[in-house]
């Protein structure tokens, strides 16, 4: 009697010590994403003051190298100049397209049981910039920051995180080129033809507005190149 006393005191030990243990972990799995949330936030914060920083130095480089260029110097300024749109460094200004994605409003439109068909994706928001370049815009910005070739879109949680920056839904993508055709390229493309099916299905915010007159701010930040190789002499 005492023995089998003693296996089921035991044996309920054990029961509330994984008890215990799974808690612990179910915890610390459901604080991770928070946590990670917090760090990207104060690392954002970070990033927007050394951007700020940088984009008051290139203004004052500029204006030095004005001053001091002799001209060979001056030449290949000039010869800088007409890439500066390409490369993003200067402000462009046109008529264009805004789109804005957004989170479904309502929490449970179609008895869904799974969350992440109720918010914007990274491939959503890669899928309409990807159509609006297909379809020739000139310039291109997400939450009004200028979008270059280095620029990478990314995804944490539901916020969006753009060359050091974090924001929230909506996401709003502004693009310089001719309407009608960005336009068109939207609605050629598979991505963001599947996705405006999701948007009808689950109530995601999706719009598109054409405007006569868009501005795209140049672009501020480091470029930097992990990988480059120069093009063989004429490549087109």
């Amino acid at each position: 009697m005492r023995l089998l006393t003693a296996l089921m005191l035991l044996a309920a030990g054990v029961l509330f010590t994984a008890s215990a243990l799974n808690a612990r972990v179910l915890d610390e799995r459901a604080a991770r994403p928070l946590a990670l949330r917090d760090l990207v936030s104060r690392e954002a914060a970070q990033v927007a003051q050394v951007q700020d920083r940088l984009a008051r130095e290139q203004q004052a480089l500029a204006a030095d190298q004005r001053a001091a260029a002799d001209g060979r110097v001056r030449l290949v300024l000039r010869q800088a100049a007409l890439l500066a749109e390409a490369a993003g460094s200067t402000e462009v200004t046109g008529p264009g397209l805004t789109v804005v994605l957004d989170d479904a409003a309502n929490v449970n439109p179609t008895g869904t049981t799974n969350p992440n068909d109720l918010i914007i994706h990274q491939e959503d928001v890669q899928a309409v910039v990807n159509g609006l370049w297909r379809g020739g815009a000139r310039a291109m910005t997400i939450m009004g920051q200028r979008v270059i070739a280095t620029s990478a879109v990314r995804c944490v949680g539901n916020t969006l995180l753009l060359q050091g920056r974090v924001y929230s839904p909506p996401f709003t993508i502004t693009a310089i080129g001719d309407p009608l055709a960005l336009q068109a390229s939207l609605a050629e493309d598979p991505g963001v033809m599947l996705f405006a099916q999701y948007a009808t299905i689950f109530g995601l915010g999706y719009s598109v507005t054409p405007s006569a007159s868009l501005v795209a701010p140049a672009y501020t930040g480091p470029r930097t190149l992990r990988v480059a190789r120069p093009s063989p002499i004429g490549a087109s």
